[in-house]
């Protein structure tokens, strides 16, 4: 017998039991209280407000610059001080130069990285869609795995291949899915 959550009390019921609305369902104890919020207008529970495309692309500036201010220092950090010890620009040098630079991009790579997926996964948002008061989610309504948080993120690495034509996605999709969403099945909604 196929069971499903209620909306209200997520508890979980045999479906034949429960009413639905579009995606949602109620178990007959909520149900006044569902029809109640119904009829007045209130947010019904299941339903989200999708993020527009002009919010996501603020909170993916903020996000930036937050991103470029912490990689600015620490490519002054590591790299300027190599420009005078080992002759950084010395042609001679291009092993030492490229190695150096290597390792500042590898480490510019595992901040971001880290930036996105732990604050994605432990709360839903990076700090610029905190700001912009979005949330990532499934497309169940639940929390985002760290599995996913890391799918996500080499899944936004793809627009870059396709012109940022993965973005601007969003802003024609009724859902407002980037391509990363769409290829995760995650949904940025407004909290």
């Amino acid at each position: 017998m196929e069971s499903n959550t209620c909306a209200e009390c997520h508890l979980f019921y045999p479906v034949d039991e429960m009413i639905r609305h579009g995606k949602i369902f109620v178990c007959a104890t909520c149900k006044p209280r569902f029809m109640q919020k119904l009829a007045e207008g209130a947010a019904v529970p299941g339903t989200a407000r999708y993020a527009g495309f002009w919010r996501r692309f603020l909170a993916y500036f903020l996000d930036g610059m937050i991103l470029f201010v912490v990689d600015l220092v620490l490519q002054l950090a590591i790299l300027g001080p190599a420009f005078s010890l080992v002759g950084f620009g010395d042609p001679g040098n291009v092993g030492a130069n490229l190695g150096l630079l290597l390792g500042v991009y590898a480490i510019q790579f595992a901040i971001s990285f880290t930036y996105e997926t732990v604050l994605i996964w432990k709360y839903g948002s990076t700090v610029g869609k905190m700001v912009c008061s979005l949330e990532v989610i499934t497309a169940e309504g639940r929390p985002i795995s760290y599995a996913l948080s890391v799918g996500r993120y080499f899944a936004k690495i793809l627009n870059s291949f396709t012109l940022l034509i993965g973005y601007i996605m969003a802003a024609f999709d009724e859902e407002k899915r980037g391509l990363h969403d769409r290829i995760c099945n995650t949904r940025v909604i407004m909290k």
